[in-house]
């Protein structure tokens, strides 16, 4: 595909309207760099793209199927995973299913738009691991409630039905962390229990819906 003249074209994928959503609003301060042209919540693109930021919020564990997927579309350039998780699996499945990016949560708006940038003009670029830096940027469903990003994956994860040994798997932690997190939701967000903890995810948009949107035509789920 030749390269677009002009800002570089980005399409944001992930489960949830707020995460997508918020991360468009984040790079918006750079439109004259990079260009959001499509929101999505399915593994794909309906038009051409420069880089596909993959975010993986509720996906913890990210699945190289969903990159192969990606990076075997014609209208795709390139793919970068977006996200706090870089356990080393994690990284090497992603570039081996051919990811030219793997890039931190905690990367403020100016990094992450020059690392963009670095991708579409062919870098492989893998961010220094997070570690346990705070993310700041973005969004994610919860916070507004006060939940953290790990908090507030927890408990998605929790409304989709996962056991804490799941979520062990998933999320590359150990039983004591995940109930750590947990139990910090629990407390932010004034419940005690499991069952209320999934109606709250319900009621806080923390069960993902099919949606895509195109940043052009401004189309919403309706």
């Amino acid at each position: 595909m030749p390269a677009a003249a002009g800002p570089i074209r980005v399409a944001i994928i992930n489960d949830y309207e707020v995460v997508v959503r918020g991360l468009a609003d984040m790079l918006g301060g750079y439109a004259d760099r990079v260009r959001v042209v499509e929101l999505s919540t399915r593994d794909g693109v309906s038009s051409p793209v420069d880089v596909v930021l993959y975010d993986t919020y509720s996906r913890p564990r990210e699945d190289p199927r969903g990159v192969q997927e990606l990076t075997g579309d014609d209208r795709v350039e390139a793919v970068a995973v977006y996200t706090w998780n870089f356990e080393p699996e994690l990284i090497d499945g992603a570039l081996a299913a051919g990811a030219r990016g793997y890039l931190a949560k905690t990367l403020p708006a100016k990094e992450l738009v020059e690392s963009v940038e670095r991708i579409h003009n062919g870098e492989v670029v893998v961010s220094p691991s997070p570690g346990h830096t705070p993310v700041v940027s973005g969004d994610w469903p919860g916070r507004p409630e006060g939940l953290s990003l790990r908090e507030s994956e927890m408990i998605a994860l929790i409304t989709q039905g996962r056991s804490n040994q799941e979520i062990c798997r998933l999320a590359y932690l150990s039983p004591n962390t995940v109930k750590s997190y947990i139990r910090s939701a629990y407390r932010k967000i004034g419940i005690t229990s499991r069952s209320q903890a999934v109606l709250w995810g319900v009621e806080h948009g923390m069960r993902a819906y099919p949606y895509r949107a195109s940043r052009a035509s401004e189309r919403v789920p309706s």
